[in-house]
């Protein structure tokens, strides 16, 4: 009986395994044309290469890119004369004449040059573009048309593919940008012997040369570096493998002849960190084309979903996997509760796209993630610090994806000795400062306009992130690591503190609330204030966070109760104005745009946890009073961070809403600040223009609405909205503490739950159905 006990028991699990890589198989983007846009495109990434097909059929571009593609090179814009000016600066701001501290601000404490509008600040950049012309003898052009066309990607394995018939033969193209050699392959097979007759040339759009060498087709060049115009170097190698049929060349192309099966392989590198990039992409491309394709693509699959199956979100019955995404996309905003499990889609193509544009030892995803078709990329597609870079780290720890956290706080580490730089120059200050805006070169100076660049929130907001990952770690070999960067960053604001008389708070000046203004009192505008609130919640954060690890780690008791000290004059997480809205500056300001994008005040609600409805009741509700100002629009990452705003007040149904309107379908591509974010049919997030935060924090609102542990339980089911409650299971979540978290609901309420940890049982409180409850957690 034991041993038929212990085989049913396998079975199940077998069972439940099969099931749950089944249906992660099943996630997928499909479509009945070629994309007619790059925003129809498909996005691939394996962490550093990108690549982006548009499934053409006489005429196919895929867009290629390398996330270490950089024009610039480092710089030093620090004004080293700008602390002179920082005690009239600071007299203006206390005499309430903030306009002229504004002026002030713009002559002697900004960057000097040009920012981030300068060659020197540089600009993440497409790679090239490969280009395919077919020819299809003797087809017809309604055979052209009319040809059963398929395209799709799978987000559970991280392959794309399209296919098609004409006149009589089945065609059939497979993409991925592999996690196992680090090359770009796409196969294209024909069901009929020498089908397959195509040209494949590559190209850029400036400071870019094509060539062949013997039957490899070549692109490299070297990108401005606002200097001496010699920057980033770059190289790509295509090369083609065929199955019958001829291979030959003419002037910057591969021209393919009768072939019936045709693996391209495109390897591609910079001397960003690495010198030896020419001889790296050759080794690459050899060692790739001596292995088979069903390897390759085996490996590549099991590599990707070493990290993409950790994870596993059913929500409903209501699937409409047979409707193409781009309709589904559209009928979703109409009617959400006809197809429950697109937000679930969405969510996974979001952790999709975190494993895809970042990995441990590079860089974090940029604005664009790491795929981006222009020259100029929008924004410079670079890291802003104002909110969009951290917001693209919000999934990962909750998502199961916690190493992805890494290459940030590598990042930040880097920000550091040039950030000392700029808090001298700036502030006469120790520890370190970034601003708004950084790249790969490490830019830390402020913006070249005091209305934005001034904030000083940016360094203070990323060490957010960095302890995040310690939270949900436990990790505390990291926390030593990180620590400095930390107190760094708090001996900054430490030293820059001072006292505003009308309130005796210490408080940030001159500082803004990112990109908003308000009216002074003489009906003139301003940005460059004392003490906004997003600043004393992330400095009240951070010197609690640094106080805890020198605790921890036994460090420092003498910082430790200089910060102790501090904090008993910090303006608390949030004050409420004459309305009943948490005020976003240290004075009662009428802002000028009460529906503006960013929301910062609200940082202490999050990604913070200084407001919470059960902690902080009149703060929350004060929350609730300046998101029904705010609104509901905005550019997608905006609505995404009001999804999360509402999460975390624990009202499912307006994050519910704020879903539905993040999840609505858009072309656009015109340049917003305002009102009409949305997603394109490729899943991917529009400000517009594309930009990726939106998918990222739209990821993390969704878990959000799943699972919360920053009360010191965990809680299940904290914000799902009514629509959800029927039926859905997770499993995979992470909860802070290093817990992993699997439940199951139906009909309103939690039916099963399982809680485990890489540690010996420990007892871990679990807020489930409405009840706190003390669990023991299950090794893993």
């Amino acid at each position: 009986m034991m041993r038929k006990s212990i085989f049913r028991y396998l079975m199940v699990l077998l069972m439940l395994s099969s099931n749950g890589v089944f249906s992660q198989a099943k996630l997928k983007l499909w479509y009945e044309h070629p994309a007619q846009k790059w925003e129809e495109t498909l996005a691939l990434g394996n962490g550093r290469l990108g690549m982006m097909p548009d499934g053409g059929i006489t005429r196919e571009t895929v867009v290629l890119n390398d996330i270490t593609l950089w024009s610039g090179a480092p710089q030093d814009a620090n004004n080293y004369e700008a602390s002179k000016s920082l005690p009239q600066i600071r007299k203006l701001l206390a005499e309430g004449k903030n306009d002229e501290a504004q002026e002030l601000v713009n002559r002697d404490f900004i960057c000097t040059g040009k920012g981030s509008g300068g060659v020197n600040y540089g600009c993440f950049q497409v790679l090239g573009t490969l280009q395919m012309n077919f020819s299809y003898p003797g087809a017809t052009a309604d055979q052209l048309k009319d040809n059963g066309y398929h395209r799709e990607l799978s987000i559970g394995e991280a392959i794309a593919s399209s296919s098609y018939q004409i006149n009589g033969v089945k065609y059939k193209k497979e993409y991925l940008t592999s996690f196992d050699d680090d090359i770009c392959l796409i196969r294209i097979t024909a069901d009929k012997p020498g089908a397959l007759n195509f040209k494949v040339s590559i190209s850029r759009p400036e400071r870019g040369e094509a060539s062949i060498a013997g039957q490899e087709l070549q692109l490299q060049g070297q990108l401005d570096n606002g200097i001496d115009g010699k920057g980033m170097q770059y190289l790509s190698r295509v090369r083609a493998v065929l199955k019958g049929g001829k291979l030959t060349t003419e002037k910057e192309a591969l021209v393919i002849s009768k072939a019936t099966e045709v693996i391209l392989f495109v390897a591609s590198g910079t001397d960003f960190r690495a010198s030896d990039f020419r001889m790296k992409t050759e080794q690459v491309m050899a060692a790739a084309m001596k292995k088979r394709y069903a390897l390759q693509r085996s490996n590549h699959i099991r590599n990707f979903q070493h990290l993409f199956n950790r994870v596993s979100v059913s929500i409903g019955h209501q699937l409409m996997d047979s409707v193409p995404t781009d309709l589904r996309l559209e009928r979703f905003h109409k009617n959400p509760a006809a197809d429950l499990g697109f937000p679930a889609l969405f969510y996974q193509f979001g952790r999709y796209l975190s494993i895809s544009s970042t990995r441990v030892g590079l860089l974090p995803p940029n604005l664009q993630g790491l795929w981006a078709n222009q020259i100029q990329t929008p924004w410079t597609g670079d890291y802003h610090l104002d909110v969009n870079v951290q917001m693209n780290h919000w999934p990962v720890e909750v998502s199961n994806l916690s190493e992805l956290n890494l290459p940030l706080a590598e990042l930040v580490r880097g920000l550091v000795k040039p950030g000392q730089r700029t808090a001298k120059a700036y502030y006469n200050a120790d520890g370190w400062i970034a601003h708004v805006i950084t790249n790969v070169w490490g830019f830390t100076e402020p913006g070249e306009s005091a209305s934005w660049g001034s904030s000083n929130a940016g360094s203070g907001w990323l060490c957010n992130n960095l302890w995040d990952h310690y939270a949900f770690s436990n990790d505390k070999e990291y926390l030593r690591s990180i620590y400095p960067i930390l107190k760094g960053s708090a001996e900054f604001y430490n030293s820059v503190l001072v006292r505003d008389e009308e309130t005796g708070w210490l408080v940030t000046a001159p500082s803004v609330s990112p990109e908003n203004s308000f009216y002074l009192p003489n009906g003139k505008t301003a940005s460059i204030s004392m003490g906004p609130t997003i600043d004393n919640q992330i400095v009240r954060e951070l010197f609690g966070n640094v106080i805890a690890a020198s605790e921890m780690l036994g460090l420092d008791a003498g910082f430790r109760a200089i910060l102790q000290e501090k904090l008993k004059s910090i303006p608390p997480a949030g004050n409420i104005s004459k309305d009943g809205r948490i005020m976003e500056w240290l004075r009662d300001y009428k802002e000028t745009d009460p529906q503006h994008r960013h929301i910062s005040h609200l940082y202490g609600l999050y990604p913070a946890t200084l407001i919470t409805p059960a902690g902080t009741p009149e703060l929350a509700e004060a929350a609730k009073k300046t998101l029904e100002v705010r609104g509901d629009d905005g550019p997608s990452w905006t609505i995404a961070y009001k999804l999360l705003f509402w999460a975390r007040l624990q009202d499912g149904e307006r994050a519910y809403k704020l879903l539905t309107e993040l999840l609505k379908s858009t072309t656009r591509t015109d340049m917003n600040y305002g009102a009409g974010g949305g997603i394109y049919p490729n899943l991917l997030s529009a400000g517009p223009p594309f930009q990726i935060d939106g998918n990222f924090g739209g990821a993390a609102g969704i878990a959000e609405m799943l699972i919360q542990s920053h009360e010191g339980y965990i809680e299940l089911l904290p914000a799902a909205p009514a629509a959800w409650k029927a039926a859905g299971s997770f499993s995979g979540l992470k909860a802070r503490g290093n817990y992993t978290v699997n439940a199951s609901w139906k009909e309103g309420r939690v039916t099963d739950f399982k809680v485990m940890a890489p540690f010996a049982p420990a007892k871990v409180k679990v807020k489930v159905n409405g009840e706190v409850k003390e669990v023991l957690s299950v090794k893993i």
